[in-house]
């Protein structure tokens, strides 16, 4: 047949797999990303090498009972009723194109047998990396500083970089806004009651309490205390696939970002 050594005994690197293996390999999944479609599972399935059809994936998670589960309740966390100053919203429009350019900031809450705690993020806008955070029972600006002081420590920004948030009390407050112009960012709020101005992380809280939240019965602030870090450390930001990201984890979005242009990010630390 002309055809040469090397390709006659060529093997594929893509294992071949029967239907039992699949939908063991699909549940497996699932457990480790209880939040994920079939698209995604499909991209995980393809990473670990099995050439899977995403059609067939989709008949299985249906078949088997795997497809998601939406709970939803929603709390009221932004308070814009004050005489703080406002500021405009600087990214609308703008392509973020590198890590460090816009950071953006919300609150959101979790349920607990005796209530509620409050949950302040800080997420990179080109890798959507949560790159900051803090929990406590109280929703103030003490919730808020903490997360930006996390996320300063880590990345140790240079001047310039955006920081955008709601207009909410908490980002208005002197004391927050005292401490960006220390270190030279620039203030960025979304428009009044246009919660789509920061959509992505309304997505990161989406994700979060589908994927983790809404999965586990938190009884008190300790149990939320452990388990949110895990999950926004090592499985959101390491190992979740994100399709805006071409189907990579932030921090392997990142990594390739500058792997790409051959430098060496003084601030970036892959521990958060």
């Amino acid at each position: 047949m002309n055809l040469s050594r090397s390709t006659y005994y060529y093997q594929s690197k893509n294992k071949a797999v029967d239907d039992a293996e699949l939908i063991a390999l699909i549940e497996a999944i699932i457990e480790e990303f209880p939040g994920y479609g079939y698209r995604r599972v499909t991209r995980e399935l393809h990473r670990r090498g099995i050439p899977a059809n995403h059609k067939k994936v989709l008949r299985i998670m249906r078949e088997w009972g795997l497809t998601r589960k939406t709970k939803r309740r929603w709390i009221k966390t932004t308070d814009s009723n004050h005489r703080n100053p406002i500021y405009p919203n600087l990214i609308k429009n703008l392509v973020v194109t590198a890590p460090n350019q816009v950071w953006t900031a919300d609150i959101t809450y979790i349920g607990i047998r005796s209530g509620f705690v409050y949950l302040a993020v800080i997420l990179d806008l080109f890798a959507r990396r949560a790159i900051g955070y803090s929990i406590s029972r109280h929703i103030d600006t003490a919730l808020c500083l903490a997360a930006l002081t996390m996320a300063i420590v880590q990345r140790k920004p240079p001047k310039g970089v955006i920081h955008h948030s709601d207009r909410g009390v908490q980002y208005a407050a002197h004391e927050y806004i005292a401490v960006l112009l220390q270190y030279s960012f620039l203030i960025s709020m979304s428009g009044k009651g246009n919660p789509y101005d920061n959509a992505v992380t309304e997505s990161f809280f989406k994700t979060l309490k589908v994927e983790e939240v809404y999965l586990w019965e938190y009884r008190t602030l300790d149990d939320v205390q452990i388990r949110l870090p895990f999950f926004i450390q090592d499985v959101y930001n390491h190992k979740r696939l994100h399709s805006s990201l071409g189907y990579r984890p932030p921090v392997e979005f990142e990594e390739l970002f500058y792997k790409n242009q051959k430098t060496v990010p003084t601030a970036l630390i892959p521990s958060v």
